[in-house]
């Protein structure tokens, strides 16, 4: 049976990644430069066509993935004259794999439905490094009978594939999984830091918490850079988890809430990317509470 055509745009490290597995698997695939190049030129150098516009993505494609950084960003690329909704085929499903804000997903939902076709949310979880292997968590919401038509090429791409009901509940659950991710991966940062302060060594730290209920994959990611000096196992950059716990913030005020526990992460993370560290991996907020706490 032949394999869906398939339009990617967005090949930053997780996109990159997923488009590598693709064509890994020998998918069809139209992609479109976003922010950089160098993983562009990789992918038509193993045989993806490239188009200038989103609307060329779509004419070319029986499914359209994004894989980018804002809201804003998604809705440059959907909406306009060469805009990806300008392009749709009937019956084409398009699906987010960004972390987006809610409502944003549901308005473009709307409007990519007036089009005669489907727009699903699918925030990831994981690293890049899995995607490689289609080792990714997929949080997919939207249309049933649309999830199940892309079923089969969401499963090449994740271990873990969840149905998460109508749309923008995938992208609701990934902000709140990033917010408490986030949390924790500060505290630890700034426990690390304040061990500094103390006195006492991070690695004693981290071995005495390790023995309880507080151990995690969190904690170890943070403890990569924070004892053994590696900031690779946690890649994700601060600038995106600023992006991703203010979306969580503007969420609550969305649903006409508030929320507590998220203020000071957030401040932190803002904090760290106006101190020119938004390139810098989480973990590495370490680095940043070593400062503070010194101030």
């Amino acid at each position: 049976m032949a394999k869906p055509n398939i339009g990617f745009i967005g090949l930053g490290l997780m996109g990159s990644a997923m488009v590598g597995r693709l064509q890994s698997l020998e998918y069809p695939l139209t992609i479109m430069a976003n922010v950089s190049r160098p993983r562009v030129d990789e992918a038509v150098a193993a045989g993806a066509v490239e188009v200038t516009s989103g609307k060329a993505v779509a004419e070319a494609s029986d499914i359209v993935m994004l894989c980018m950084d804002t809201s804003a960003s998604v809705e440059g690329r959907m909406r306009g004259e060469d805009g990806i909704i300008s392009g749709l085929k009937p019956g084409t499903v398009v699906i987010d794999f960004g972390t987006s804000l809610p409502a944003s997903t549901k308005a473009l939902g709307e409007e990519v439905a007036a089009a005669g076709c489907t727009y699903l949310d699918g925030p990831l979880g994981r690293t890049p490094a899995q995607a490689v292997d289609g080792l990714l968590n997929i949080m997919c919401s939207g249309d049933k009978t649309a999830f199940e038509k892309i079923k089969p090429v969401l499963e090449d791409l994740g271990e873990n594939v969840f149905y998460l009901d109508e749309l923008g509940s995938g992208n609701a659950i990934k902000l709140i999984n990033n917010f408490f991710g986030m949390t924790t991966a500060s505290a630890m940062a700034e426990a690390f830091a304040m061990a500094d302060q103390a006195g006492v060594s991070r690695e004693s730290l981290y071995d005495v918490m390790a023995a309880g209920p507080l151990r995690s994959v969190m904690m170890d990611l943070v403890k990569a850079y924070g004892v053994d000096g590696d900031p690779s196992k946690l890649g994700f950059s601060i600038r995106n988890a600023a992006k991703d716990v203010g979306y969580y913030n503007q969420m609550s005020l969305d649903l006409g809430t508030t929320t507590t526990m998220s203020v000071s992460t957030n401040k932190a993370f803002k904090a760290a990317v106006d101190q020119g560290m938004g390139d810098n991996m989480v973990s590495e907020m370490v680095d940043f509470f070593a400062k503070d706490l010194t101030k």
